[in-house]
């Protein structure tokens, strides 16, 4: 590991909220090992779902819950407005992200990054609450980090796994209380990865008027039970995150 980015690596260990993953994806590429960068792509270019959905790079439309309007009680559609709206998330985060990788691309460090992984971050920043409503998991952080597993069962992706490598580094050097919800959350979102079907660059926009469970049926999504984290103890850092979502929550219901 180039010396440099560990330092970065290790300022996101002490505090993944102050310096995020998203940060520390962009950073990677200039010194990445070149093997390394290679394996990801083949692990989306020969995959033989994924790889012909990357290859097309369709991206959605800009969203708005506007959108979301006219759809039944029970569709896509209807859950994914709810999720928004109940805790209060941005319409614009991909725009977000890709105003956020222009600024990197700006100062050449993303030069090394190949089409094809930057697809797969944009599509996924595009993606990704959807793919809370798909799988059921919430934005508790440990249903979370529950997602990023799910997400890296289902493709090799080094921002799922920095994700994960952040969280279980600072759990075993900083904060030993979030090793085993951590545990859980990992192996419960890797399980599912494992046996659902691939829903990475699926279209899932063009099916908002479908109903959520028939969707969840045909990607092996359904589960008896929603992951619940049991946390004996709580981390610092972990309470300090919940205190910001309830806080987001009350601005949405005031």
């Amino acid at each position: 590991m180039d010396r440099v980015f560990g330092e970065k690596f290790l300022i996101a260990v002490d505090n993944f909220y102050s310096y995020g993953v998203h940060l520390l994806f962009n950073e990677w590429w200039e010194t990445a090992p070149q093997d390394a960068i290679d394996k990801y792509v083949a692990a989306i270019t020969e995959h033989p779902e994924q790889g012909p959905l990357a290859a097309a790079g369709w991206m959605a439309p800009p969203f708005s819950l506007s959108q979301l309007a006219d759809c039944a009680p029970g569709t896509l559609g209807a859950v994914w407005r709810e999720h928004m709206v109940t805790n209060g998330l941005a319409e614009q985060l991909a725009v977000g992200y890709a105003g956020l990788t222009a600024d990197f691309e700006a100062s050449g460090k993303l030069a090394r990054l190949p089409a094809v992984l930057k697809y797969k971050v944009l599509r996924g920043y595009q993606t990704h609450d959807l793919h809370h409503v798909l799988t059921g998991y919430t934005t508790h952080p440990f249903n979370e980090l529950a997602l990023q597993a799910f997400s890296l069962a289902q493709m090799d992706y080094p921002y799922s796994a920095m994700t994960l490598s952040v969280i279980l580094s600072h759990a075993t050097l900083v904060d030993p209380w979030l090793i085993q919800p951590a545990m859980d959350a990992i192996t419960d979102g890797w399980a599912l990865g494992r046996r659902a079907r691939s829903i990475q660059f699926i279209d899932f926009e063009n099916q908002v008027h479908r109903p959520l469970a028939d969707i969840r049926a045909d990607y092996g999504l359904t589960r008896e039970t929603p992951f619940v984290p049991v946390m004996p103890k709580v981390s610092e850092l972990v309470a300090q995150e919940l205190v910001v979502q309830e806080k987001m929550r009350e601005g949405v219901s005031a």
